[in-house]
């Protein structure tokens, strides 16, 4: 993913405002999916938002570029031997969770550390389990993969007794060192600018004129963080209007997403144009349902996921399989950055302070990649750790 081709916003916008057309000219079921109760969603005529809107456009214009320059550390201490992590995740059914993880362990191959996964399961007692498994294994320091420290907080409570130092991914709402809950840092993208360029990205290709369900899991913190930060931002245009709010536990997403897409459906009809999702995974679980349904894999509605870019929700992109954008997370780069933030923590040197810029992926950009795995961190890394 590292060409020069920038995505074109206009042609999600113009399969939309031709749909519509069709419908309300000819009210042909292949493109309306029904009727409904309510007032119809439009892209034909003036955008709904201008002025936000031509916003919009020049924000995905940017993110939708792949020719980036490395802009991480280029300096800070070189590899300390001998140390063992543990990655603590909150379930490696989450693709984003799975995909840090094989990060981490790539990069402490290359710095020569030990690496252990430990997974949570996805329930309370789970993760708990597995916190108090790694501070009893005594590493050199323990991943806090994808869930609230808070919800472990006797386990991470043992931990800073025991001199181990933490570090999350997605583990808290924003990026860098947290003080309560105390990491010595957390990797992510910053969850505002993920948020905002997903609620931006409906914004550019519906004209300004959008029916959109927003799916999340209110049980994280960092996703529910993330999904009132997207409804915020689709605020921000009167023309787009915000049908449903599902809250649906990532565990149980391959059960509850087919029953509530069906269900939406029934309900919404036409007026359902966009959907955006904290994680990619709903899409792939939704996919059975628009299928069953009689919806066209290429929308709409036009699904977007804020977050993590998993290669299933490339493969959806690529082939307009009910997923036409993400927002991926550079999930290796992330997990590389894991380790290089652990290797400044043992030689008492303060966090990188990197945060990933973020990005779009649709088929017009993604050249047939399976991930977004921006170019020059690798080598950065190695020259810093001499490896």
């Amino acid at each position: 993913m590292h060409g020069s081709r920038t995505a074109t916003p206009g042609a999600f916008e113009a399969r939309l405002a031709a749909c519509v057309l069709v419908a309300t000219a000819t009210l042909l079921a292949g493109c309306e999916r029904g009727s409904s109760g309510g007032p119809q969603e439009s892209t034909d005529g003036p955008s709904g938002c201008p002025v936000v809107q031509a916003g919009a456009q020049a924000a995905v214009a940017r993110a939708e570029e792949t020719d980036i320059p490395w802009n991480g550390p280029t300096s800070g201490p070189a590899a300390v031997a001998g140390k063992t992590i543990v990655y603590v995740a909150q379930t490696m059914t989450n693709p984003g969770v799975a995909g840090a993880a094989t990060g981490v362990r790539q990069a402490a191959r290359v710095i020569g550390w030990d690496v252990r996964v430990i997974d949570g399961g996805g329930t309370p007692t789970g993760i708990q389990a597995a916190m108090s498994e790694a501070v009893a294994l005594k590493p050199s320091g323990i991943v806090i993969g994808g869930f609230d420290p808070d919800a472990t907080s006797r386990q991470v409570a043992r931990a800073h007794a025991a001199g181990i130092p933490l570090i999350g991914w997605h583990a808290v709402a924003a990026p860098g060192p947290s003080r309560r809950p105390e990491l010595f840092t957390n990797v992510t993208t910053d969850v505002a600018e993920v948020a905002g360029i997903s609620a931006r990205w409906i914004i550019s290709t519906s004209n300004g004129r959008a029916g959109v369900v927003l799916i999340t899991d209110a049980s994280i913190p960092f996703a529910r963080n993330k999904s009132d930060l997207i409804r915020k931002e689709l605020a921000t245009c009167p023309g787009v209007r915000l049908l449903a709010y599902e809250n649906i536990p990532i565990p149980d997403a391959s059960s509850r997403t087919p029953r509530e897409i069906a269900s939406l459906l029934s309900r919404f009809r036409s007026r359902w144009t966009h959907s955006v999702a904290i994680n990619d995974l709903y899409f792939a679980d939704a996919a059975p349902a628009f299928r069953a349904a009689g919806e066209k894999g290429s929308g709409p509605p036009f699904n977007i996921g804020a977050g993590d870019g998993d290669p299933s929700a490339f493969q959806r992109i690529n082939s307009g399989q009910y997923q036409a954008a993400t927002v991926p997370e550079p999930l290796s780069l992330q997990g590389w950055q894991i380790v290089d933030e652990f290797n400044r923590a043992f030689s008492g040197r303060p966090a990188s302070g990197y945060t990933a810029p973020v990005h779009i992926a649709t088929a017009d950009n993604s050249a047939g990649d399976t991930t977004w795995d921006p170019s020059g961190y690798q080598e950065a890394y190695r020259r810093i750790w001499g490896r």
